[in-house]
């Protein structure tokens, strides 16, 4: 199987991007990864306003995937998740949905181990291991990969674990797929400003859909679909995740607007996955059991 290291990586998502890895649609590789500071901060004497924010969120790749073109879709499985033996919380003044409320950094070191993050000694956290970023190239420009968009990137959403799938629209030959930013635990909304941030190494399987079309990011668990929507305002973000999620239960199940606008309110959940990047992130569920989907596609 093969093993992605952490030492290729961009900093932008953008199809000026060559490639440095490749791989098949079916197969199953190993991507490395170091935690959303490059590596920056190792111990808690190192503060956010002391390290390079530019090089924040790099993400490994692009891997190229075979047979990808644009207008296809790119299915990303996580099989696996390993993290390293500690992560960091930084707080920051600014920083976060509180942050005027933080008059100076701070740096907190957690060890993982056993399968816990030991927060302090009386409390420690069951791991909830997930990706907070990853994405493609998009159509044009480049975008920092801080920043969430229709082609994925930082988009914080605690669901990208293991078990999962991310739908991605293709804009680019090859998708140019990259990923990093990994968390031990991260609660909805990324309050703080962060994760319990993490280096570690992701297990993914990836396929390429033919003949189908997604503007935006979907995500699929055992138990629920949803659309996601990222955008600097957040009533954009809900409306255009609520769009998405509206035409898809309308090709699903066969309604015109007005049901498929029913049903949704009906049977599913508006969620925010992130509100602390420059693009704040949504999502909308929709169960499997409830409305009888089996899938995405």
């Amino acid at each position: 199987m093969k093993i992605f290291a952490k030492d290729k990586v961009v900093f932008n998502f953008s199809k000026t991007n060559q490639p440095v890895y490749f791989v098949e649609p079916g197969e199953t590789f190993w991507v490395e990864t170091d935690d959303c500071y490059s590596g920056q901060i190792k111990t808690e004497t190192v503060l956010r306003p002391d390290i390079d924010i530019s090089i924040m969120d790099c993400s490994v790749g692009p891997i190229a995937v075979s047979g990808a073109e644009p207008g296809d879709v790119l299915c990303v499985e996580v099989l696996a998740i390993q993290l390293a033996e500690q992560g960091v919380m930084v707080t920051s003044p600014g920083l976060g949905v509180l942050g005027e409320k933080i008059t100076e950094a701070h740096t907190k070191i957690i060890p993982i181990k056993n399968g816990f993050a030991e927060f302090n000694e009386k409390i420690r956290l069951p791991l909830t291991p997930m990706i907070g970023v990853l994405g493609v190239a998009p159509a044009e420009g480049s975008v920092h990969c801080a920043v969430p968009g229709d082609h994925g990137s930082n988009m914080d959403t605690k669901l990208i674990k293991v078990g999962s799938k991310v739908y991605l629209p293709v804009f680019v030959s090859g998708a140019n797929l990259a990923l990093g930013d990994l968390h031990a635990c991260m609660g909805d909304g990324e309050l703080s400003g962060t994760g319990i941030e993490t280096a570690g190494r992701v297990c993914l399987q990836v396929e390429v859909i033919k003949d189908r079309k997604l503007a935006r990011p979907m995500l699929e668990t055992p138990d629920a679909v949803y659309t996601l929507a990222s955008r600097a305002d957040i009533q954009e973000a809900i409306q255009t995740a609520v769009h998405d999620m509206v035409e898809f239960l309308m090709l699903k199940k066969e309604l015109d607007f007005a049901d498929a606008y029913r049903l949704l309110s009906a049977a599913c959940d508006i969620q925010i996955s992130q509100l602390v990047n420059d693009n704040i992130t949504v999502r909308v569920k929709a169960p499997k059991l409830d409305l009888q989907l089996e899938s995405v596609f």
